[in-house]
């Protein structure tokens, strides 16, 4: 199992006979490399997407239709990006399991918002989601954009996974110190990457605050565009 980081909330995974791209923010991406657009799309099969907000649904449509490749998230975004949009989606809800060339995907509940650019402002986006991604033996947490929420206790106990990937900027999500927390108190984790941080100067510039709250637990901090075998 390979995770390349592409910046901000966006990864590479290739898993089972999947390479998956999660919420891929790279045009207008003020971290991830000009010019690697090509590399980190090469071969994906599926586009997995947490919530519409730009910074992570923005290069979602265009890769969709250039590709050929479907979008895979909430159903009431996909449904209408389906009719509207002309691409190919997988739109199912949260309690849902979905099968990606092998990975077994099933959505989890995640404490946001969701929306994208309108004429006339926000158009609702359905609902903001996590992921638990199971294959190769492991499986894996997406939290998305959250805060803590209680519901991380059942998620933990009934999924059990071994990999989180954690939103931990702060200002619009979990920063680093109340990941560490509900690392610690919902999942027994093995290895944590953080995401949703060193964007903006608005977000947490670095993992050090989570790393040493984490002592036992392998935190990888990837570069963008950094492969990382788990």
């Amino acid at each position: 199992m390979k995770l390349t980081w592409l910046g901000h909330s966006g990864f590479r995974l290739e898993i089972e006979k999947a390479v998956i791209l999660i919420d891929p923010w790279m045009s207008g991406n003020p971290v991830f490399p000009a010019g690697r657009r090509d590399e980190a799309i090469k071969g994906a099969t599926h586009i997995l997407l947490t919530h519409g907000h730009g910074d992570h649904s923005g290069d979602t449509l265009a890769i969709a239709k250039a590709e050929g490749i479907p979008v895979v998230g909430i159903y009431d975004l996909i449904s209408s990006w389906t009719t509207h949009q002309g691409i190919e989606g997988i739109g199912f809800n949260k309690g849902g399991t979905v099968d990606l060339g092998g990975a077994k995907v099933t959505m989890v509940n995640a404490c946001h918002s969701s929306s994208t650019e309108g004429s006339d402002g926000p158009i609702y986006a359905g609902s903001e989601a996590g992921f638990m991604i199971a294959g190769e033996g492991h499986t894996i947490y997406v939290s998305g954009d959250t805060d803590i929420m209680a519901d991380m206790g059942w998620m933990g106990e009934y999924h059990r996974p071994d990999i989180g990937i954690l939103c931990a900027g702060g200002h619009f999500t979990m920063d680093m110190d109340r990941a560490a927390w509900a690392a610690k108190k919902y999942f027994d984790f093995k290895t944590v990457i953080p995401c949703h941080y060193k964007t903006f100067p608005l977000l947490a510039q670095s993992a050090e605050p989570l790393i040493d709250a984490l002592p036992g637990v392998t935190v990888l901090t990837p570069e963008v565009m950094e492969t990382v075998t788990l």
